[in-house]
């Protein structure tokens, strides 16, 4: 396993300071975002340490050198936007500038583009699956012929009023993946699987990683504190953001020992990619720094 993080977190980086935080700090490789250059519209979105708007074989070799330079991979190309966005203008764009990533991915010798399926959250998963089959079987078979795999992240992207009740991401749970990956039967398509979403609806992180070993292509390495107190008042069917927190590894409610070992055992040996959301450590850059410090510390021991 090479152990790295998300660059999300350091939007104030440029892409040649961030490879020299990573060094520094001895991370092996960064998930690095590719948003469209513009305003987020979210939380962590936005973000633009590669722009593979134009991007050619000369320019992506230049990117190459500098990571050379300071000894530090790039474990995948990642953009999180909403492809299934009920509002057409929305999905077709965000379908257009990920077929773009993974048209740049090759030309950095990579292989693996992270993001999400997205859903429309006013529709169930019934409602929501002929609309998934026919927007992302194209992009599967664009990315076996760029000889590219997608990894998908679970998270439920249900956090506020504007993702009630059902969240922007279709791929959450086992019984879910099961039926995505027999109607898009594809050794390209998999996972970008992040334990913390299964403790926000209540399920063991644990329980799937050996029947989808062979699709867990990348992982992020983000922890979550469920306030029992919080939760006993309002349920959890209330917005999720009034009772959990987002934590760094080690400081939330995963098992991380158990985690890892599992890991080990079952044969992973791709990326662990520490994704910060965890505002306790400050909203700076500095805070946000030390965060990356914190978790790496607690991850360090399991990469001998």
């Amino acid at each position: 396993m090479q152990l790295g993080f998300v660059s999300a977190i350091l939007p104030d980086l440029s892409f040649q300071e961030v490879l020299s935080f990573a060094r520094h700090e001895g991370f092996a490789t960064v998930e690095v975002m590719c948003w469209p250059v513009g305003k987020a519209e979210r939380k962590y979105a936005g973000v633009t340490h590669v722009d593979v708007i134009g991007m050619t074989k000369s320019k992506a070799e230049d990117i190459l050198a500098q990571c050379q330079d300071q000894g530090v991979g790039i474990s995948a190309l990642g953009y999180y936007p909403n492809m299934l966005d009920p509002n057409p203008e929305v999905s077709r764009f965000a379908v257009s500038h990920f077929k773009k990533v993974i048209a740049a991915a090759p030309k950095f010798g990579l292989d693996l583009v992270t993001g999400f399926v997205g859903r429309d959250w006013t529709k169930s998963v019934d409602e929501n699956w002929p609309r998934f089959l026919k927007i992302w079987k194209p992009i599967i078979q664009y990315a076996e012929d760029h000889g590219v795999k997608i990894g998908i992240e679970n998270c439920p992207m249900s956090f506020t009023r504007d993702e009630w009740p059902g969240g922007k991401n279709l791929l959450t749970t086992p019984a879910i993946w099961r039926r995505a990956f027999s109607d898009i039967d594809s050794p390209n398509f998999g996972l970008n699987f992040d334990p913390s979403h299964f403790i926000l609806q209540d399920m063991d992180p644990l329980s799937p990683l050996a029947e989808f070993k062979s699709k867990f292509f990348h992982i992020h390495a983000k922890d979550v504190k469920v306030d029992r107190k919080a939760l006993n008042e309002v349920g959890r069917f209330d917005f999720p953001l009034r009772w959990h927190q987002p934590r760094i590894p080690g400081y939330g409610d995963i098992n991380w020992p158990a985690f890892m070992a599992e890991l080990m055992r079952i044969g992973y040996d791709g990326p662990l990619c520490i994704e910060v959301e965890d505002d306790t450590f400050g909203k700076t850059l500095e805070g946000r720094m030390k965060a990356l410090k914190v978790a790496r510390n607690v991850l360090a021991p399991f990469f001998g």
